[in-house]
């Protein structure tokens, strides 16, 4: 349905994929995760390890809506919360996504900017990789221009790592897109697609659940930390 769309643009949005009482009972998730956390962050990448969590993975990689672009073999890899409001507000300025979640350091040359993050390890994966992921970007709550919605560079998946000369070029070029989503619809989108957010400028609240898919091998002798 949207697969001509994400090859040439690098991203779409879905209308609603979860129902109202289903939404209901995520943000109920996402409540017990907020209250429980000694210290309010931007964000959680860790939450696939919540079985309430992994199963919803599961439903949006079988979504009928999403199996052009989700193969069947694809698993869910990660898993952030991003919950931005007018009293927890940021602005994130051009970039690409380049880190992945492994299970352990590996020494290959193939792969660099390594760190730890809460106890997990990241890695800069190289461009073969990257451009098999798909993230899903699943809203919560509605997200407008007010919100700190998405904006993206159309098409600029397609050139791989990009520094920021080349960033700009493209921005010149191709423009940019502000992506607004219903509450409960996902923003689709490739990794390597230059996107940027605002900061809020009303007085809502934007969560979403960030999710990455991919193939479950991967090289170099990688292991994802999550493959669900």
């Amino acid at each position: 349905m949207f697969n001509s769309e994400f090859k040439t643009q690098g991203f779409f949005v879905t209308p609603p994929l979860l129902s109202e009482i289903e939404l209901a009972q995520l943000s109920d998730h996402l409540a017990a995760i907020i209250s429980n956390s000694a210290t309010p962050k931007a964000g959680d990448r860790h939450l696939l390890g919540n079985m309430w969590c992994s199963q919803l993975a599961q439903v949006i990689g079988q979504h009928a809506l999403l199996r052009d672009v989700l193969p069947a073999y694809y698993r869910a890899v990660q898993c952030s919360l991003f919950e931005k409001s007018v009293d927890n507000n940021w602005l994130v300025a051009w970039h690409q996504d380049l880190s992945i979640p492994v299970a352990e350091k590996v020494d290959h040359p193939a792969l660099n900017a390594w760190s730890n993050k809460d106890g997990y390890w990241f890695v800069q994966a190289p461009v073969e990789v990257l451009e098999q992921l798909v993230a899903v970007r699943l809203h919560v709550d509605v997200c407008t221009e007010f919100d700190g919605a998405l904006k993206l560079i159309p098409g600029s998946h397609q050139y791989g790592k990009l520094d920021t000369t080349q960033a700009n070029i493209l921005r010149a070029s191709s423009g940019e897109r502000l992506c607004a989503v219903e509450r409960g619809a996902a923003l689709v989108m490739r990794p390597l697609a230059l996107h940027a957010s605002s900061k809020a400028s009303g007085h809502s609240r934007r969560r979403v659940l960030h999710f990455v898919f991919g193939p479950q091998d991967l090289p170099y002798g990688l292991h994802w930390h999550y493959a669900v």
